[in-house]
């Protein structure tokens, strides 16, 4: 582990005990976009060998959060999805991930969930954003990307969200 990635958990351990969320989320996106800028951190979580996968880098026992290095494929896409009561931050080391957030459109009761595309951006190298609880969104790498997401849980643990073309209606703005 880097002693820029160590004093960058140590920051977000703090500002996440410390602050409101929407604050301590935006406080951190922005610390690991000065992380994201720091060669010694980026030979840390990545290399030119890496296959496509993740890797942990860093888990903050007290306030449950993850780092993660994640080496995309070129061409992957992810349908839309949700954390659920967790929070995520993306953010780029290399190449970028064109990121889609959504919303539902119909009842919260109905089966069926109808989405549409609220926004869609792409995050670029050095480049971060979060996103809190229940936020859906989805990911594409149209190239290969490094990059850093971080969780304010293990996901593998929790009820998330995901969304399929097979049940729901996912609308793209024209």
């Amino acid at each position: 582990m880097t002693r820029s990635l160590e004093h960058f958990g140590r920051q977000s351990s703090k500002c996440l005990q410390d602050e409101p969320l929407d604050a301590a989320l935006e406080k951190i996106a922005s610390g690991l976009a000065v992380l994201l800028g720091d060669p010694e951190f980026v030979n840390f979580a990545f290399s030119e060998s890496d296959a496509p996968g993740k890797r942990e880098l860093f888990h903050d026992p007290v306030t449950d959060f993850y780092i993660f290095a994640h080496v995309q494929a070129a061409g992957k896409s992810g349908k839309p999805h949700s954390h659920g009561d967790s929070w995520a931050i993306y953010g780029n080391a290399r190449g970028y991930t064109d990121m889609t957030e959504w919303r539902r459109v119909n009842p919260a009761d109905e089966e069926r969930v109808v989405l549409e595309a609220s926004d869609h951006y792409s995050l670029r190298a050095g480049q971060t954003r979060a996103y809190g609880p229940g936020v859906i969104h989805s990911t594409a790498h149209p190239e290969q990307a490094w990059v850093i997401r971080m969780t304010g849980t293990n996901l593998d643990k929790i009820p998330r969200y995901h969304f399929s073309s097979k049940r729901d209606e996912i609308l793209e703005k024209a």
